[in-house]
């Protein structure tokens, strides 16, 4: 970089460009005090070479959408460490630069974070907003991000118990999965592809949140924990298997099964500090207050669960070095 001071050269673009490949294929798979400095590091090279005023017009718009994948990923580290305002203020970041870059996807994708952000910060409403926002901006889009906005509208109409959506959101996510061919933004990887999984993931955590313990959903609960065991799938990342053992045990709670439920949690209460990012926690919280209004809530088991869960948040999530 230090040898092209007059013009951003193509080596330059090269190594930022492969810097967010490698960033954003790593994010869900690692903790995230282990990329925090290098993301924060190419965040803040993307914007340097944009404000330079080196860069050619095709250059700016290949910065630009670099800086969108970048901010995205600051967005999302924010939200991790339970910081939802500054995970705001990151996407805005995002949506700006997706707009410079006139990439109708990131246009897109970024209403799905603020949306996602909205959704684990309470605030299902918002959520709803920007999914269905999302889903305006991608209408004509074919990749993954067609499919993991009408999921997010799913759980935060879930969150506000509208059955009715919820069910019509996911028909809507089924029916997308059918017609998706995948484009650059999948090409990336991460947190920017939308696998078959995690859309199993997202119905059926929209199915908890209403209630919902029977066979069937308990079922498709077990196949989503089953699918995110395999850590070399490209698709694994720790959070989403983390979210679906949650979802399970919440699932084995309303079918009266206190035994099972311990058992799917068990591997959550076991992550490292590092791995309990603010997605995590919440998601355990949710079993908690699942056990404390359960049928066997005296129980010793459930005392002992809820003892442990509420001692499981660290004092930041996803705690840094």
């Amino acid at each position: 970089m230090g040898s092209e001071r007059d013009q951003v050269g193509e080596e330059t673009l090269g190594f930022l460009s492969d810097e967010v490949k490698r960033i954003a294929e790593a994010y869900p798979r690692v903790p995230l005090s282990e990329i925090w400095a290098d993301l924060a590091q190419a965040q803040d090279e993307a914007f340097r070479l944009m404000e330079s005023g080196r860069a050619r017009p095709s250059q700016t718009r290949d910065l630009h959408f670099m800086a969108t994948v970048l901010s995205f990923l600051m967005a999302k580290g924010s939200h991790d460490m339970g910081d939802a305002r500054t995970a705001m203020m990151q996407a805005r970041a995002a949506g700006f630069c997706a707009r410079q870059s006139e990439h109708a996807g990131l246009v897109a994708l970024v209403d799905g974070l603020q949306s996602f952000i909205s959704y684990w910060a309470n605030r299902p409403e918002d959520a709803l907003h920007y999914a269905r926002k999302g889903m305006h901006e991608s209408a004509t889009l074919r990749g993954t991000v067609s499919v993991w906005l009408p999921g997010l509208e799913a759980r935060a109409a879930a969150l506000l118990g509208d059955e009715q959506t919820v069910r019509s959101a996911n028909e809507r996510a089924e029916t997308l999965r059918e017609q998706v061919v995948l484009d650059d933004l999948d090409s990336l990887g991460g947190l920017f592809t939308y696998p078959e999984a995690k859309q199993s993931y997202y119905t059926v955590e929209s199915a908890v949140l209403l209630g919902r313990g029977d066979a069937q959903l308990a079922a498709q609960a077990e196949e989503t924990v089953r699918r995110f065991s395999n850590r070399e799938d490209p698709g694994w990342a720790f959070g989403d298997q983390a979210g679906s053992q949650c979802n399970l045990a919440l699932v084995r709670l309303f079918a009266d099964d206190l035994d099972g439920a311990a058992e799917a949690i068990r591997p959550v209460l076991d992550l490292a500090p590092s791995h309990r990012n603010n997605g995590i926690v919440v998601s355990a919280e949710r079993v908690r207050d699942a056990l404390v209004r359960s049928a066997g809530r005296d129980a010793t088991v459930a005392r002992d669960l809820s003892t442990e869960i509420a001692m499981f948040q660290p004092v930041r999530p996803a705690l840094l070095r």
